[in-house]
């Protein structure tokens, strides 16, 4: 694997205030890496800095392994970045913007007419280009303003919040979009919508006080959203000693004088074992269910001031 995006030991200050806080990360190509974090986070910030719009204070970062600092014609030129608000001229047609794009990039007259074109067919626009943007729908215009960030072919594309205001079928399209372009490219994915997260990206990090709290593949993530909680209710008081003893147990959390939620190591299944302890003790077992742990509840459980210490 090559690696496409190098950060090391990224911090920033404004004033007294650190927003970003020695983060450090890499990114391979045909990864797609979800980048999520509450407002304030630092998120916006560390963006700016990979892309060259904000100078870090302390830290390097490298892209393709130009370094953003010593080299930032090279580096920059390996970027292609869609803000949240597409930059986009509505007086245009489709190929005028993109052509007009493309001598922005510095590719030579000879290849745009051909980059154009490839642009427009990777993000479904090759019967747009007459058109003018003006009248495009506002998932269309989107994809312009994909294509305008990938008409050089760039190693890094940086797209920030690239569904906000679309339908449901266009943020459809544009994360099946979002797949494809990590097939060939490294694409940094910067979002609040946590289910994009899930079905678009490879990697999750999240950043929470200007530091990466949570760094971890989606495989990963996803064997925490597995069940790790059983809830319990007894009709008679159950003995938690007797319950803690069962093997695989955490802890228990007592929710009222004959509910319990168990917590258990992940992959072991005690159920069984606690329907039988109940059974022989005649606690009286009237509910016995598994909870699952969606991505908005561990991204809360990160972010959230009573879990600050984490």
């Amino acid at each position: 694997m090559s690696t496409l995006i190098e950060v090391n030991n990224l911090s920033r200050q404004f004033g007294d205030h650190c927003a970003v806080n020695d983060v450090s990360f890499s990114l391979d190509k045909g990864e797609v890496l979800g980048f999520l974090g509450p407002n304030g986070a630092g998120k916006s910030t560390t963006m700016k800095m990979i892309c060259g719009n904000l100078t870090p204070t302390v830290g390097e970062i490298k892209i393709n392994g130009y370094d953003i600092i010593e080299q930032p014609k090279l580096a920059k030129a390996e970027l292609g970045f869609l803000p949240e608000i597409p930059p986009l001229h509505p007086d245009l047609t489709v190929d005028e913007f993109l052509t007009y794009c493309a001598k922005l990039h510095g590719l030579k007259k000879t290849a745009i007419k051909k980059a154009v074109d490839q642009g427009k067919e990777k993000c479904g626009l090759s019967d747009m280009g007459k058109r003018l943007i003006s009248n495009l729908s506002k998932g269309y215009q989107q994809r312009v303003g994909i294509a305008q960030a990938i008409l050089h072919n760039p190693a890094v594309i940086i797209l920030d919040e690239p569904t906000v205001g679309l339908d449901p079928i266009q943020i459809l399209e544009i994360r099946e979009l979002i797949r494809e372009l990590g097939q060939q490219h490294s694409v940094i994915l910067s979002t609040h919508i946590l289910p994009e997260v899930q079905q678009s990206c490879s990697r999750v990090q999240i950043i929470h006080h200007g530091k990466l709290v949570l760094n971890e593949s989606v495989e990963g993530l996803s064997r925490r959203m597995t069940s790790s909680s059983l809830v319990v209710d007894f009709r008679n008081p159950a003995d938690l000693n007797q319950l803690e003893a069962i093997n695989g147990v955490d802890y228990i959390d007592v929710l009222d004088s004959h509910q319990l939620r168990i917590h258990h190591e992940q992959g072991s299944n005690i159920a069984e074992a606690v329907a039988e302890l109940a059974v022989n003790q005649r606690w009286g077992l009237q509910e016995l269910r598994p909870e699952k742990h969606d991505m908005e509840q561990i991204f809360l459980s990160i972010t959230q001031p009573s879990n600050d210490h984490e």
